[in-house]
């Protein structure tokens, strides 16, 4: 099968766990005897008119990364609706003139900001357009939607799923809550997967940064943004201390939210013991995992939780917050601790029970380890994936979702008016 990825990230230009699941998902393809493009993006950086586009082949996989089109608009939230079509634009064209050497057999684009380029793209070729929608802006704000901004990209997300031939979900709960904004029906839940090889902890590095902590060591990586939640495990800091005074926090990872998590330690009196570390490199990140004594993923919204898998792939202990995919991945505390998001005190007392409870650490560690090897090997993720591509040609019928339906002063997933 030839598999089209719209992407606007992906590695080395990488911004959250989207950009790694279309990365594994590609590259297993190939492995599979699948021919994969993907078209992406330069990155923001480089996004400036300097920089050409590139073509390339990486582990298999040809990789074409665009300029943006016109507007020139800063990457913010001010213009991020005119960003987005100067990406969409870009894309379009090139998947267009792709098609004078080579056509695929189904376009798999993934969340709102491809959605356009995949419709135009699909078309031109007549071939399936499969969307995954990998989180909703009203799942990210708690159900609203708080601004013009957020009404826009509801909409389009609203329109895609309606438009796309097929609409893939990570997890049971993205299920619910695309079928609950969108009123699907037939969404279909292909989880996101983790490399479980061993090799990939560089074992000299965990120990050299395992040395340098000598009490209990607490680590958070991901995006930081308020709905991952890094300011909980801060607010639950002070308690923590009172049973282990040496106790130490690192936080890997770029967002808004950086000053304010610094602010924040400083106000809870927990700065000394609180190290925001910023972008790290794989090998380095995967290795402070490995190296901590517990991995808290303590996420206000979470669609699925692959820093959770991330951390159990490695033996790390998990203390994740019940929400959305977590409560899945959590499996009634068999694999890790849970606690309710955005819960200070809870956090604390879940933290508390896996560091003072090794051996039943030991054993939920191991369970976790288990059920990500037999449920989340990106060979398996990539097999369920082409399988759900549909392999006819596109059949759409007009859009039957109205967005003028869904008035902005209503919780789109909690209020059962």
């Amino acid at each position: 099968m030839r598999i089209c990825h719209l992407s606007w990230e992906y590695p080395p230009v990488v911004y959250g766990g989207l950009g790694r699941h279309v990365f594994a998902i590609a590259r297993e393809q190939v492995r599979a005897g699948h021919e994969v493009v993907v078209i992406s993006h330069v990155g923001i950086g480089a996004d400036n008119g300097v920089t050409p586009p590139t073509d390339e082949i990486l582990d298999g996989v040809r990789v074409i990364r665009v300029v943006r089109d016109a507007p020139y608009v800063p990457f913010e939230a001010e213009a991020l609706l005119g960003w987005v079509s100067g990406l969409a634009s870009a894309m379009t064209r090139a998947g267009l003139e792709l098609r004078s050497e080579w056509s695929a057999d189904v376009v798999h684009a993934h969340d709102w900001l491809t959605a356009h380029a995949a419709s135009l793209v699909s078309r031109a070729w007549g071939v399936p357009w499969v969307h995954t929608i990998h989180a909703t802006e009203a799942g990210r704000h708690q159900g609203w939607l708080p601004g013009s901004l957020s009404r826009a990209i509801h909409s389009i997300e609203g329109w895609s799923v309606h438009e796309a031939d097929r609409v893939l979900v990570c997890s049971e709960h993205m299920k619910w809550e695309v079928d609950r904004l969108f009123e699907m029906t037939n969404s279909v839940v292909v989880p996101n997967g983790v490399d479980t090889s061993a090799t990939l902890v560089d074992t000299a590095l965990r120990d050299q940064i395992r040395s340098r902590h000598q009490g209990p060591l607490i680590v958070h990586t991901g995006r930081l943004e308020w709905e991952k939640g890094a300011h909980t495990i801060i607010e639950a800091l002070p308690r923590i201390k009172r049973r282990w005074p040496d106790v130490e926090v690192v936080i890997a990872g770029r967002g808004s939210q950086s000053s304010a998590l610094a602010e924040l330690a400083k106000r809870k009196r927990v700065a000394s013991r609180v190290h925001l570390d910023g972008w790290l490199p794989e090998a380095n990140l995967r290795a402070l995992v490995a190296a901590a004594d517990v991995a808290v993923v303590p996420s206000i919204y979470e669609p699925f939780g692959i820093v959770a898998l991330e951390a159990a792939s490695v033996g790390t202990p998990v203390v994740a917050a019940r929400s959305g995919g977590l409560i899945e991945f959590l499996n009634d505390d068999a694999h890790g601790w849970g606690f309710t998001a955005g819960d200070a005190a809870d956090l604390a007392g879940a933290i508390g029970a896996c560091l003072e409870g090794v051996d039943e650490a030991k054993r939920r560690t191991r369970a976790a380890l288990a059920h990500v090897r037999s449920h989340h090997s990106w060979a398996a993720i990539s097999e369920r994936t082409v399988q759900a591509y549909p392999c006819d040609s596109p059949m759409r019928s007009p859009s039957v979702w109205a967005y003028a339906a869904t008035p902005p002063e209503r919780n789109l997933l909690f209020d059962v008016r």
